[in-house]
C-alpha cells in the first residue's frame, strides 16, 4: 500500500458495514469524514484530514433511499475534488436506477443513462460495481468502469452431493437473464434451465403461464438473478418448478432490495434457501430462516487494492 500515491477509503451513510468490512479486509482504516443534514435537509460533508494527492475511494451503494444515496455520493465527490484529491473513485456496490436501462416504451427516460451521466461529470475519475442489471450499462459511463462479480460466493453454498451427482440444474428466472445464468452453470459445470414466462389473453382471471425450457425433473434448482425487489417473479418460478418436478429450489442473487410484499412472497414460497451479497444492508427484520447473506466485501477490496496498485483486476473472476 506504500507505493505511489496514499490510499484513503471514505464511507457514505448508506451501508458502514459494508465500507468497514473493506478497511478490514484491506488493513487501512476509514478516513475520518462528517456527513449531515441541514435543517431543511440538504447534505453537508466536511473532511476531518487531508487528501491532496489521494488516491480516493469513496463506498456508498445507491439503494433506498436511492436519491439521497446519490446525491450524498455526488457531494462527496465534490468535497474530493476541490480538496485536490489525486484520483476519486466511487465505489458502488449496488448502482440504483439500473434496471431503467432503455426506452421500453416511447416517451420513458434511459435513468441509468442520466446518473451515469452525473456520476461522470460529478468529478469521478473511476466506478467499480458489481452485477450490474445490464453490462450494457458499463458503456453508459465515460470514465473507466470495473464490473465485479459474486457469482463464487454463491458456489461454495449449495450442496456439493448434488454437485457431483450432477442433479444441480442452473435456472434462468426470465428470458433476460440467460447469459447471468450459463456463466453461473459453466462455474458448476451442470445444466442450463430457463423459465418463459408470458401473458394469457385466452382465460379470464390467468394473468400469466410460465413454461420450463430444460431438464428440471427430478432435480435440485439453482435459481440466478442479479437483483430481487419484491420478490413476485423468483417465487413464481421457483413453484413453477416445484409444480414440474424439481426436488428442491434454492435461489441466489447479489442485491436485495426486498422491498413492497418481498418477505411476503418469499415466505409464501417454494425456496429453501435463498443467499445474498451484502451490497445492501438487510434489516434484522428481514433476516428470515430462507435468506443467508454473505459478504462480498473482499473482493471489492481486492479490487480496490489492484486499482490502487495499477495492477489488472480482468482476471479477479477466474
Amino acid at each position: 500500500m506504500s507505493r505511489g500515491n496514499s490510499l484513503k477509503i471514505f464511507s457514505g451513510t448508506a451501508h458502514r458495514e459494508f465500507s468497514e468490512r473493506i478497511s478490514k479486509s484491506l488493513n487501512v482504516p476509514l478516513s475520518d469524514m462528517k456527513i449531515f443534514r441541514f435543517s431543511d435537509g440538504e447534505i453537508g460533508v466536511s473532511l476531518n484530514e487531508a487528501v491532496r494527492g489521494s488516491d480516493v475511494f469513496l463506498i456508498q451503494p445507491t439503494c433506498d433511499p436511492t436519491n439521497e444515496n446519490i446525491m450524498e455520493l455526488l457531494i462527496m465527490a465534490d468535497a474530493m475534488r476541490r480538496a485536490s484529491a489525486h484520483y476519486v473513485n466511487a465505489v458502488i456496490p449496488y448502482f440504483g436506477y439500473a434496471r431503467q436501462d432503455r426506452k421500453a416504451k416511447p416517451r420513458e427516460p434511459i435513468t441509468a443513462k442520466l446518473v451515469a451521466n452525473l456520476i461522470t461529470h460529478g468529478g469521478i475519475d473511476r466506478v467499480i460495481t458489481a452485477d450490474l442489471h445490464t453490462g450494457q450499462i458499463q458503456g453508459f459511463f465515460d470514465i473507466p468502469v470495473d464490473h465485479l462479480t459474486g457469482m463464487k460466493l454463491y458456489m461454495k453454498s449449495f450442496l456439493a452431493e448434488d454437485l457431483k451427482e450432477k442433479r444441480v440444474v442452473v435456472v434462468s428466472p426470465d428470458v433476460g437473464g440467460v447469459s447471468r445464468a450459463r456463466k453461473f452453470a459453466v462455474m458448476l459445470d451442470t445444466d442450463i434451465a430457463i423459465v418463459d414466462k408470458r401473458r394469457s389473453y385466452d382465460v379470464a382471471n390467468q394473468s400469466q403461464v410460465m413454461d420450463i425450457v430444460g431438464n428440471v425433473k427430478g432435480r435440485v434448482a439453482v435459481l440466478v438473478d442479479d437483483i430481487i425487489d419484491t420478490a413476485g417473479t423468483i417465487c413464481h418460478a421457483a413453484d413453477g418448478l416445484v409444480e414440474r418436478g424439481c426436488e428442491r429450489v434454492y435461489a441466489c442473487a447479489t442485491h436485495a432490495v426486498l422491498s413492497g410484499n418481498a418477505m411476503e412472497n418469499i415466505s409464501k414460497s417454494s425456496i429453501e434457501k435463498l443467499i445474498f451479497s451484502d451490497t445492501i444492508p438487510i434489516p434484522k427484520e428481514k433476516m428470515t430462516d430462507k435468506i443467508l447473506q454473505l459478504t462480498i466485501a473482499p473482493i471489492f477490496a481486492e479490487a480496490i487494492r489492484r486499482v490502487h496498485d495499477e495492477e489488472s483486476i480482468s482476471n479477479m473472476s477466474d
